[in-house]
């Protein structure tokens, strides 16, 4: 007896939701399912992240709207987002929430599927490519090593109000003792708390990496070591959106990329 085939993935919809991630910034690095969803939506709810090349997948008459979201910066209301997008899908419209990245890595993804699924509003997500892969593999070396890292962590440097955020010294004694490659987000505020806070359970010569607008035609980057972290960030002037790759990887850059100046500081 066959086996019955799987429903097909949901359509783009009058009256729904997509969260779409727009990934790292490179429009060549859209998925399929991405482009086919900016493409059929009627309404654009749009990241200051999400670069133009992205749009221009966008239909003739689709109305645009840029709800930024950007850390230390002015930012739209994430209750007048959300609000927003229930109110575009009540009235038939074909709504994409289109967020650099992924809308499930530090953009908020989760919150905004709750609501949605709490005002009777049928939502799903298409996945892209977040930042913190593409922006080592950019510089032709990967997150995981059976050597160097036998795993990842994805943590961000920006807490909530009211939050702790993240116990770096606990982190650093367990990417030191499991092998971990750790690549920060939305750290470059507070790079001299977790390089202080890294310390205690890494040494100063841990490669890193600090790379800036990752894929996209001004991408910048830096190599260092945890023990200069801060004063590689302010004396090379690099800001976010940036994120900052720990661990025994790095060392990988310079030989495939030899040919390149890097920063490099003792």
């Amino acid at each position: 007896m066959n086996p019955q085939p799987m429903p097909s993935p949901s359509e783009f919809l009058p009256g729904t939701v997509a969260l779409v991630g727009a990934g790292p910034g490179d429009p060549e690095l859209l998925t399929l399912k991405a482009v086919k969803a900016i493409s059929a939506a009627t309404v654009l709810l749009v990241d200051d992240l999400v670069s133009e090349g992205v749009l221009a997948h966008a239909r003739p008459g689709a109305r645009i709207v840029h709800v930024g979201k950007r850390g230390g910066c002015k930012s739209t209301p994430q209750a007048f987002i959300e609000k927003l997008m229930v109110m575009a899908a009540r009235e038939g419209e074909v709504v994409v929430r289109l967020k650099g990245g992924d809308p499930f890595i530090f953009g908020r993804g989760g919150e905004e599927v709750e609501h949605l699924r709490a005002a009777g509003i049928e939502v799903q997500v298409v996945n892209g490519i977040t930042a913190g892969l593409a922006g080592l593999t950019s510089l032709g070396v990967p997150l995981t090593h059976r050597e160097h890292a036998h795993g990842v962590v994805f943590v961000t440097g920006h807490a909530k109000p009211g939050d702790s955020g993240t116990d770096w010294q606990a982190l650093a004694a367990t990417a030191r003792d499991a092998k971990l490659t750790l690549v920060i987000y939305m750290g470059v505020s507070s790079a001299a708390q977790i390089e202080r806070d890294l310390l205690t359970g890494l040494p100063p010569h841990t490669p890193l990496a600090v790379i800036q607008h990752a894929t996209l035609p001004q991408q910048r980057h830096a190599l260092t070591t945890l023990g200069q972290l801060r004063a590689t960030i302010e004396r090379e002037g690099l800001g976010s959106p940036a994120v900052i790759v720990v661990g025994d990887v790095v060392r990988g850059i310079a030989a495939v990329q030899a040919d390149e100046a890097f920063v490099r500081t003792a």
